[in-house]
């Protein structure tokens, strides 16, 4: 088992869980510990619950389409905090979105479709700054 912290979280009014629920447990059956946060965070909430939870990474699941907005602001709550932990972003990502959220900050980006062993390879990558 690595060992490693993640929380994983929905931002916004997204309120459809059932995939950060399967990447949690995919998460999980890859060794990593699992904090869920629910729905309807907000970046203070998240960046609040990662900084307390100790976590190495973590994993925002973004469906309703407010990535751009979200998750750079979920990047600089964390980074207010005086931390640098890696975000990875996973969902409805147009390919043109990809490259402004890496300049925003998130470590690695998740599309529809990606694996089981994809979606641990990034949270892994993201911890390891690969």
């Amino acid at each position: 088992m690595s060992g490693e912290r993640v929380l994983v979280a929905k931002v916004g009014l997204d309120g459809h869980d059932r995939g950060v629920k399967v990447v949690a447990r995919i998460l999980r059956d890859a060794g990593f510990e699992v904090i869920y946060t629910g729905l309807f965070q907000t970046p203070e909430t998240v960046a609040a619950a990662a900084v307390d939870e100790d976590v190495d990474a973590i994993g925002l699941s973004m469906l309703s389409g407010a990535h751009m907005t979200l998750a750079p602001l979920v990047v600089e709550k964390v980074r207010e905090r005086g931390v640098d932990i890696p975000i990875v972003v996973g969902g409805i990502v147009p390919e043109a979105d990809v490259e402004p959220l890496h300049a925003a900050g998130v470590a690695k980006v998740l599309t529809p479709g990606a694996t089981a062993s994809e979606v641990a390879a990034a949270v892994r990558e993201a911890i390891d700054g690969a």
